[in-house]
């Protein structure tokens, strides 16, 4: 078990490694100079050329994405090309923010989704099952934005409930960042919520039909037990698979969700970043969201391991 969790950190550290080197890569190919993009279309070629020396676009790329690479290793995600503020100090107040927003999500999507999950599996068939497939399909099939406006129409323009801006800021009171936050977690929560509904709808079913079930039902155990004390625990690895791809999502997702209610986190920096073209700020939002999915992934895959009996033992 040791070595098979060590194989998942260091294909999560090659991953990572991987994806820093295509983030690099397509913030290079980009059409367009950035010294100019930055200076605007009055600098003068001078100017212009001053500046890609100071970037450092005078130099292979292969050495500017080693000097970027182990500077982020480092702590160091360079100098912002529009405010010259460094990075690093930009970034963790915007990514305590998207990770206040992603957990609060979480805190709701979570239990709501794995307990409707569980209670569709003990009404297979009925009613209520049918109705949450239609349901959770509907929800795959909207787009986040486009719930996102719904949300707003219904409880910020038609009941003025929550604020339409979702405004928070450095000390602000725990209550009051909920309250700000409360329609951009619920959009993220009814986007994720259907995926892991469905999963744990799937997942639990899929171990119904094996033989300790059946002779479970054979004592005549009621259903909902077999489900909750049988089923449910032997269905865990895929529920724990796509609660950490989901929660992944609640990160790495919220740049529309950001963008549109104007929420100061990560992903709105990022949206700010590409509309200025300021890359060293793309390449470390990238960065820093990569990490996440990737750790979060990792996380997923040894406890799976943890969970799984066949990979705990020996054969």
């Amino acid at each position: 078990m040791l070595r098979l969790i060590v194989n998942r950190l260091l294909l999560g550290v090659l991953t990572l490694l991987a994806v820093s080197v295509l983030i690099f890569v397509c913030t290079q190919i980009l059409p367009g100079d950035v010294a100019t993009a930055v200076l605007g279309q009055g600098a003068t070629p001078e100017a212009v050329a001053l500046f890609r020396k100071e970037l450092g676009l005078d130099t292979p790329a292969w050495l500017r994405y080693w000097n970027w690479f182990v500077g982020a290793l480092q702590g160091d995600l360079g100098v912002a090309l529009t405010n010259k503020r460094v990075i690093l100090d930009e970034i963790l107040p915007r990514l305590r923010n998207t990770m206040f927003l992603a957990a609060y999500a979480a805190l709701i999507a979570i239990p709501v989704a794995v307990g409707l999950g569980v209670f569709a599996a003990i009404n297979e068939g009925k009613l209520s099952d049918r109705l949450s497939n239609i349901l959770t399909l509907v929800a795959i099939s909207l787009p986040e934005f486009f719930v996102a406006y719904l949300l707003i129409i219904a409880f910020a323009v038609g009941v003025d409930w929550f604020p339409s801006l979702s405004t928070v800021s450095p000390g602000m009171p725990l209550g009051e960042r909920v309250y700000q936050s409360t329609l951009p977690a619920i959009t993220l929560t009814l986007l994720v919520m259907a995926h892991m509904l469905r999963m744990t709808r799937s997942s639990v079913l899929s171990v119904m039909s094996t033989p300790y079930i059946e002779m479970a039902f054979l004592k005549g155990a009621k259903r909902q037990r077999v489900i909750t004390r049988h089923a449910l625990p032997n269905a865990a690895a895929p529920i724990i698979t796509v609660v950490a791809l989901n929660l992944a999502y609640l990160v790495v997702g919220v740049v529309v969700i950001e963008a549109v209610f104007v929420y100061p986190g990560l992903g709105q920096l990022m949206v700010d970043a590409v509309s200025k073209r300021d890359v060293p700020v793309i390449q470390a939002c990238g960065l820093v969201f990569a990490m996440v999915f990737v750790l979060l992934n990792t996380l997923a895959d040894v406890l799976v391991i943890l969970v799984n009996p066949r990979l705990r033992h020996k054969r």
